[in-house]
């Protein structure tokens, strides 16, 4: 599944981006007074009560290794439990934790029989 909605909402929810590879620290010394000042009234449009939202949820916020590395790549790993026949609309949840990993190794054991199948 597509990552960048869960992305958007997860920067809106904690005020954490994540899945982006950190920069070094040339690169914000090249950013101009423009994007300065934008990133800067982004920040200002916050009011309060919102910055004491995401300061209380980053006290309870955990993130899992293996879901932070999906989020890097694009791509999330989702089990869909739509009904067979719905048309436009898939619903679902994303896995985590010991179901996750269950299925991570599934996919690394059938890319590693296609690899050795296409060797011989």
């Amino acid at each position: 599944v597509d990552a960048a909605p869960f992305k958007q909402w997860y920067l809106q929810h904690y005020g954490v981006e994540i899945g982006r590879k950190k920069k070094a620290p040339a690169a914000k010394k090249e950013l101009s007074e423009g994007d300065a000042a934008a990133a800067a009234a982004e920040e200002a449009k916050k009011s309060n009560h919102v910055l004491r939202k995401i300061e209380n949820r980053q006290k309870e916020r955990t993130l899992d290794q293996h879901i932070e590395e999906q989020f890097g790549g694009g791509r999330l790993l989702a089990a869909i439990s739509s009904r067979p026949g719905q048309c436009g609309r898939s619903d679902g949840y994303i896995l985590e934790g010991k179901e996750l990993e269950f299925y991570m190794k599934k996919l690394q054991r059938k890319k590693g029989k296609g690899a050795g199948a296409a060797a011989k």
